[in-house]
């Protein structure tokens, strides 16, 4: 006798084990999606480091004042009051004022 049906699966036997078996591997794609995630995500700042981004090699300070001049964020006015400021050598700042 190889037709029994007496202990087979039914319809709803076939439904729960299909919709186990999406979940199941839904479940394993959202874990390995979310340890990608995780893994790629840039690495939070260490003691002393102010931000996450690294500034590019030859980024110097009168780099960084133009390109707040050229985006706007400061006038031509303190653009030059700065650079020159910048390009003072480290003697004339450091000499107190004369009252």
């Amino acid at each position: 006798m190889m037709f029994w049906y007496g202990h087979g699966m039914n319809g709803w036997g076939w439904f729960v084990m299909s919709l186990s078996t999406l979940l199941f591997w839904a479940l394993i794609i959202t874990v390995g999606a979310l340890l990608f995630r995780a893994l790629a995500r840039p690495t939070p700042p260490r003691e002393g480091h102010s931000s996450w981004q690294k500034t590019p090699p030859g980024t110097g300070p009168e780099q960084i004042l133009a390109e707040r001049y050229a985006r706007g964020e400061i006038d031509d006015e303190e653009y030059h009051r700065r650079l020159a400021t910048l390009r003072e050598s480290p003697t004339d700042a450091a000499k107190p004022a004369a009252s």
